[in-house]
């Protein structure tokens, strides 16, 4: 064995390898099987077996055979030899200093059928010392196969052997690792875009800007201001009104100019697309500033009119309450309450009016038309009740004969069966429809004409200057019942006979249901 180990000249290391290779069988045609005949002298398995047997506690029993494995480089193992009482680090390094024991660290080929036919077997075994010190083979480099062909691969007298291939499988990680780390990367970008794009966009200068471009204002809106309002509401005010471009652009600009501004409440007339610095200069300039006012609907009634007119006023709601439940003397009244009493009109007050001087100028405003209507004093509480039911049932062409069928059923003790009257006193006048509920027809309220012959304890609504006259002047007719077939256009049926009236019930119901949404019902 050390003889094959010198560095005679005439023995090629390349040479060497070469035959390494050549003498592996070929796993794809023969097939395993047991040799249980003695190795050839002078061959390498006997070699092998021997120099197993002169290891202390080595076993120079014959290894089992394996099964074949397909020829490549991974099969191939470096397996230093150790003794029963010696770490396997410190075996190479005594093999150095002992020469004669050439079975100190060697590199097999597990058994292949090379060995079985008496071949050589593809085994370098054996780390001699040369004269020179130094230690060939592959116990120096810490027995592996890798380092053999390595010794070699500066020796320019004969052909490289092949490069060892690279594993599939490192590579498939690391691609799998580098494509985690992308689509981690891009994941992470996609939820930092949907959350902070906007202001991304604003600090680098792509998004659109918060403020209208200077000069494009135009048209006319009107902004409310409350009482108390500061930067932050009066900037959402104006946004919604469409004066300013975004919501908080007028109060970042108040910021970023460190502007302190008092905003007075009341209405002040503006325009759509106004820069937030030509709004707070629309703002400060008391030309935009219109007058405290307040107005009322016709067929209003006084719940539904106190949220406008303290919004309006810049007043607070609970003060106009307060007003409009005193007692009705205190205004000259003689009612039980002011309903009907507010006369439906737009009206200016002076800076600093309280809510009581407020209601005192609408009640008077009715007690002008009622005396330009020729309305008795004594008379004005029955004359506004008749006519705040007609503002709510007709249309203002149809005022007198809608008069005239109230004044007919009152004269012949009928029940008047207006759905005005009944919504009112359910609380349900102001949903938008024309017909009444059965809760609502049924409740024995005192405003309930279906319930109650004649007329409801006291108004239902603020009539207008045309419903009041109407109430004093009534057509001439016949009819006692009326019902509107065309609540688009407000076309009435007025009928003498029921079964007339009937007949226009069906135009009704036949118009409520070829248009559903008209408003004819809350279902």
């Amino acid at each position: 064995m050390p003889e094959r180990e010198s560095s005679s000249p005439q023995h090629d290391p390349d040479a060497r390898l070469g035959d390494l290779f050549e003498n592996l069988p070929d796993p794809m045609q023969q097939s395993p099987t047991v040799d249980n005949t003695p190795p050839a002298p002078g061959s390498r398995r006997a070699a092998r077996e021997a120099a197993a047997a002169q290891t202390p506690g080595g076993d120079a029993t014959v290894p089992e055979p394996q099964e074949p494995r397909a020829h490549d480089e991974s099969a191939t193992r470096a397996l230093p030899v150790t003794g029963p009482d010696q770490p396997s680090e410190a075996r190479p390094d005594s093999a150095t200093r002992s020469g004669d024991q050439a079975s100190a660290a060697r590199v097999e080929v597990p058994a292949s059928d090379a060995d079985r036919d008496g071949a050589p077997a593809p085994v370098v075994a054996g780390t001699a010392v040369s004269a020179s010190g130094a230690a060939t083979g592959a116990a120096g480099s810490g027995g592996r196969l890798e380092d053999l062909f390595h010794a070699h691969t500066d020796d320019d007298s004969g052909s490289r052997p092949p490069k060892k291939k690279k594993r599939r499988t490192g590579c498939l990680v690391a691609l799998i690792i580098v494509l985690a780390v992308i689509g981690g990367i891009v994941g992470t970008g996609f939820w930092a875009w949907n959350t902070y794009g906007d202001k991304i966009s604003d600090a680098l200068g792509w998004g659109e800007p918060a403020d209208w471009e200077p000069g494009i204002a135009s048209g006319e809106v009107l902004v409310t201001i409350q009482e108390g309002d500061t930067g932050s509401p009066v900037s959402t005010a104006l946004h919604e009104a469409g004066v300013t471009r975004t919501d908080e652009v007028f109060y970042d600009y108040l910021v970023k100019e460190n502007i302190a501004v008092t905003f007075y409440p009341g209405i002040y007339r503006m325009q759509e697309k106004m820069t937030a610095e030509a709004a707070l200069e629309a703002l400060q300039d008391p030309a935009n500033k219109l007058e405290n006012s307040a107005s009322v609907g016709e067929g209003a009634t006084i719940e539904s009119s106190l949220p406008g007119m303290a919004e309006s006023l810049g007043m607070p709601i609970e003060d106009l309450q307060a007003a409009v439940d005193a007692d009705p003397a205190t205004y000259g009244v003689t009612a039980q309450t002011l309903e009907g009493w507010l006369f439906p009109a737009v009206y200016t007050f002076d800076p600093g009016v309280t809510a009581t001087q407020v209601i005192q100028r609408m009640v008077d405003r009715t007690k002008e038309s009622l005396d330009a209507a020729g309305v008795p004093a004594e008379d004005a509480q029955r004359v506004l009740t008749i006519a705040s039911i007609i503002q709510r049932e007709g249309l203002t062409a149809d005022f007198p004969k809608v008069s005239r069928v109230i004044q007919n059923r009152l004269d012949i003790d009928m029940k008047l069966q207006m759905d005005s009257t009944a919504q009112y006193g359910y609380g349900s006048l102001h949903e938008g429809v024309v017909s009444s509920s059965a809760e609502a027809l049924e409740d024995p309220n005192d405003w309930n004409t279906y319930v109650h012959t004649g007329l409801p304890i006291t108004p239902i609504a603020s009539p207008s200057d045309a419903a009041i006259d109407a109430a004093m002047h009534p057509a001439d007719g016949p009819w006692l019942y009326f019902v509107t077939i065309n609540l688009a256009t407000g076309e009435t049926q007025f009928s003498v006979t029921y079964e007339e009236h009937l007949q226009g019930v069906e135009k009704w119901e036949k118009w409520c249901q070829e248009n559903p949404d008209g408003g004819c019902s809350a279902g």
